[in-house]
């Protein structure tokens, strides 16, 4: 098989990727280790800055998005009692962020390279990448008890935190920065309707709490807990009482609990791989770095990397020019760095700190309360939270 572009991974990075180039006339090949059912069936985040929705409708993906998502002007910072909104879009110069599922989204894409039938491969296995500073690049994969090769021009590591593409780059050429937090998400999926038609994010003693939406029957809610802790450490009637307990009491007495669809724990850390290149070899997404959850980065960092590709890859196959691609990494590492900070700022803002010092709490609190007496604060927060420029 040959192709010019072979994505290693089939989830939202790698599938935006490839429909997008597929639009320019630029042959993909994207290889994906689960089954399409299984990627699906992933639950995660769905706030999407004013840039990957931008992204979405270039990609002749954001019919149901603007139909369907939600979109937000502001959220709210629940403190000492007391619920302080964010106004984004004044703080932010009139721009705004759109809740919606990146399983809604996945979805979409999914349809959108059925239609222009895209090459997706599930259940490959054993992948590896081949003569990354060669003159041959090349993927192989195991399918049953057959290896099957991909000759191509580039590679795209795309395949998340735990894939093989920057396990593929020598340690002595990459250089990884890690934090890890000590505490996780225990978070739930419930067919509710939301408590908030925004977003609240709760600073409480007893830990850090989200209430979150994916359509107004469908809720997202989330309570810092330890990383000793299990999901089987926690009935769903524990999860709802604990979680009013860190609510401001308007909030708690209107929430409405009902079964659990989906329950999970996600510990929280910090991640980035320096370079972002290797020869032939890009990496985006989770493959390159990882936030924590709190101001909703993740997703939309990888959609930076995929918009950084994606020009550079049509500038150098329509126009012969191959700097976007030479820049890639120290363009993307500059943008991803701001986001880390972001996250790495808005986590330490909300969270409770297990055996944190009386001086850091004092700090955390002050920070807190300087935020709410300046517009320039708040102005740089919204301009965070919608996204900086790409």
């Amino acid at each position: 098989m040959k192709t010019s572009v072979c994505i290693i991974g089939g989830g939202p990075s790698g599938l935006m990727l490839s429909q997008l180039l597929h639009l320019k006339g630029i042959d993909t090949i994207v290889l994906e280790r689960q089954s399409r059912e299984y990627v699906l069936g992933r639950i995660r985040a769905g706030v999407l800055e004013h840039g990957f929705a931008k992204l979405m409708r270039e990609a002749q993906c954001g019919e149901r998005m603007d139909r369907e998502g939600e979109i937000h002007d502001g959220f709210i910072i629940a403190h000492d009692g007391r619920q302080s909104r964010v106004d984004l879009h004044k703080y932010s110069g009139g721009s705004s962020v759109v809740v919606y599922g990146q399983t809604e989204l996945t979805r979409d894409l999914y349809e959108a390279r059925d239609r222009m039938n895209g090459v997706v491969i599930h259940n490959v296995e054993d992948v590896q990448l081949h003569e990354l500073t060669g003159a041959k690049p090349h993927v192989t994969y195991r399918q049953g008890d057959e290896i099957v090769r991909i000759d191509c021009d580039f590679i795209i590591g795309a395949d998340g935190f735990h894939g093989v593409s920057r396990k593929s780059i020598p340690k002595t050429v990459l250089k990884e920065y890690e934090k890890v937090y000590p505490f996780g998400w225990l978070g739930v999926l419930s067919r509710t309707p939301p408590v908030s038609p925004e977003l609240i994010y709760a600073k409480h003693e007893r830990g850090f709490a989200l209430c979150s939406l994916r359509s107004q029957v469908l809720s997202r809610y989330y309570i810092q807990v330890p990383l000793s802790e299990t999901v089987e450490d926690w009935s769903d009637e524990a999860f709802w009482e604990e979680l009013k307990r860190r609510l401001p009491e308007a909030v708690a007495t209107r929430l409405v609990t009902g079964p659990s669809i989906e329950k999970s724990i996600a510990p929280l850390r910090s991640f980035v791989a320096e370079p972002m290149r290797y020869g032939h070899l890009f990496l985006a997404g989770d493959a390159a770095h990882i936030v924590p959850p709190t101001g909703a980065r993740g997703l939309n960092s990888a959609a930076s990397d995929i918009y950084y590709l994606y020009h550079a890859m049509t500038a150098h196959y329509l126009q012969g020019d191959s700097s976007g691609l030479d820049n890639y990494s120290a363009k993307a590492l500059a943008r991803v760095w701001k986001a880390q900070r972001f996250s790495w700022w808005m986590t330490m803002l909300l969270h409770t700190f297990p055996d944190s010092p009386g001086y850091d709490q004092k700090l955390q609190q002050t920070d807190l309360d300087y935020l709410f007496s300046s517009e320039k604060a708040l102005g740089s927060l919204a301009e965070n939270y919608v996204g900086l420029p790409f």
